[in-house]
């Protein structure tokens, strides 16, 4: 009977021993783990709602960075998470893909979060974003170099472009200037299409030969010199006409003395 008390006692003993153990152990949890520089909790480890201990967890490289070694898995022990093992670096985008006519400063480098600026060659201009970023899943930015143009010519007055192309004038083209007969060019023959989308030099002129520009889309003074000859011309009429009357006068007052007294034509006749 004693013996079966003993017994009984131990087993009672070691019972409430063991609840006392897992009571303890149930009271050593975790809290949520706090994430490192450049890692994140995973998916699945972010929906687990207690860590009590023993529970394992795992931890993965931030966007932008890629796992370079080590592992990412984390226990809850007495309370505390272990140190993940896992090194993350920054993704390298590496050199822009090249294009043709265009170049990139890379100052800044080829790392996440890197910006670049796109330079085009002489004579092209930027067609989209000036810049580029290194982002997860690359470059941004989408950009192509396009040839300057020039727009055409206005028309020579008294004169003509020997271009015949439909096409508007591109970098580094020229353009040639002729005169109609009588004239002569005023700047020079040729000109080229520049990097800033102008002419280099600016397009000439054609005058005539006493140096002055002719335009014959306008007026060049005829009217007033037309007019101006009829004006002295009438003023001339009418001064012969006034001269003529005058001489008729004074014939006719010779001719039939009719300007004389009576009593003087008596006096003549005798």
């Amino acid at each position: 009977m004693d013996f079966f008390l003993d017994s009984c006692g131990r087993r009672t003993y070691l019972l409430l021993i063991h609840l006392f153990v897992l009571r303890a152990a149930a009271n050593l949890a975790c809290s949520k783990p706090q994430v490192g520089e450049n890692t994140v909790l995973t998916t699945e480890s972010i929906l687990m709602n207690d860590f009590p201990e023993g529970s394992v967890a795992s931890v993965e490289c931030a966007n932008g960075f890629i796992a370079e070694s080590g592992s990412g898995i984390i226990t809850c022990t007495s309370a505390i998470w272990t140190e993940p093992s896992l090194v993350c670096r920054k993704k390298d985008c590496g050199p822009p893909k090249p294009q043709e006519n265009m170049s990139f400063n890379l100052t800044e480098g080829t790392l996440f979060g890197a910006t670049i600026k796109v330079i085009c060659d002489k004579g092209y201009q930027i067609m989209g974003s000036s810049y580029k970023q290194c982002y997860a899943k690359g470059w941004s930015g989408r950009a192509k170099c396009e040839i300057v143009t020039c727009t055409k010519p206005t028309k020579v007055t008294n004169g003509r472009t020997l271009w015949d192309s439909q096409w508007d004038p591109r970098y580094g083209e020229t353009i040639q200037f002729q005169c109609d007969d009588g004239y002569t060019l005023s700047g020079t023959g040729t000109i080229m299409c520049s990097e800033t989308g102008g002419y280099d030099p600016q397009p000439p002129e054609c005058k005539n030969m006493h140096g002055g520009t002719v335009d014959t889309s306008k007026d060049n003074g005829h009217v007033p010199v037309i007019i101006s000859v009829v004006c002295v011309s009438v003023v001339i009429l009418i001064m012969v006409g006034f001269l003529y009357k005058f001489l008729l006068r004074r014939k006719g007052s010779y001719d039939t003395r009719e300007d004389l007294k009576p009593e003087l034509l008596q006096f003549q006749n005798l």
